[in-house]
């Protein structure tokens, strides 16, 4: 699986990060999992075209030490189709810049 990682996180800076995941995307349904929905703009052809599909997530996995993002791109609302695939380079940089945003927003430097 291909992931963004921020790894060695402080226990005041996972309670932080907690506070505001669970603020800004509600609680989780599974423990430490997290949906981020992508903005409509981010998407590709084929996702675009699966309205069915829609909306589009990735999944942050959020524990004491780190955050992974996962970089798969899915729906929540199938198990597979042929528009789930790993974020583009322009999914990719926007996973990244809401992550930084975040770290940025609470003050934490990794």
């Amino acid at each position: 699986m291909k992931q963004y990682v921020i790894d060695e996180l402080r226990y005041v800076d996972y309670e932080k990060i907690k506070a505001y995941l669970d603020k800004h995307l509600g609680p989780c349904k599974v423990r430490g999992i997290y949906w981020v929905p992508l903005d409509t703009d981010l998407l590709g052809d084929e996702q675009a075209a699966h309205t069915q599909c829609q909306p589009f997530y990735f999944a942050i996995e959020l524990e004491e030490k780190k955050l992974t993002c996962e970089l798969l791109i899915r729906t929540q609302n199938r198990v597979r189709c042929s528009c789930m695939s790993y974020a583009s380079e322009k999914q990719l940089n926007w996973i990244i810049q809401y992550i930084d945003a975040i770290f940025d927003k609470l003050e934490i430097i990794v």
